[in-house]
């Protein structure tokens, strides 16, 4: 059975960067779309970035673009995301999903979820 486990997040300073990495088991990433959501405490889930399985496509959401990159090494069965110029509005338990396809907005077609990692921005 396909799992997913991100990794990368840790504490970091106001400015500073993290790239964090949604790694694949049980499954091949390459024909699948990968989403990063967030939650951050008292807040509702939102998105971060998504990138398509074929083209690369990849959407960002307004507070990630210029900021965050999404990527993916077929090799290691990984996509991470780059995070540069932090705040604090950053903080948030990041997750990766994962479905056959393409990026989508509903969330009943995403079948994969990792458990999260903790990003707190802070000084």
């Amino acid at each position: 059975q396909g799992q997913l486990a991100e990794s990368g997040g840790g504490l970091v300073q106001p400015g500073g960067s993290l790239r964090l990495s949604c790694v694949a088991s049980g499954f091949s990433l390459d024909l699948h779309a990968v989403r990063w959501v967030r939650r951050a405490p008292g807040k509702e889930r939102e998105e971060v970035s998504c990138i398509h399985y074929s083209d690369g496509l990849k959407y960002y959401e307004d507070f990630a673009k210029g900021r965050f990159t999404i990527s993916r090494d077929t090799k290691k069965n990984t996509v991470y995301l780059d995070m540069n110029r932090l705040n604090p509005d950053d903080t948030a338990v990041y997750y990766c999903a994962a479905k056959y396809g393409l990026c989508s907005n509903y969330e009943k077609d995403w079948p994969y979820w990792g458990k999260g990692t903790l990003v707190t921005v802070s000084s």
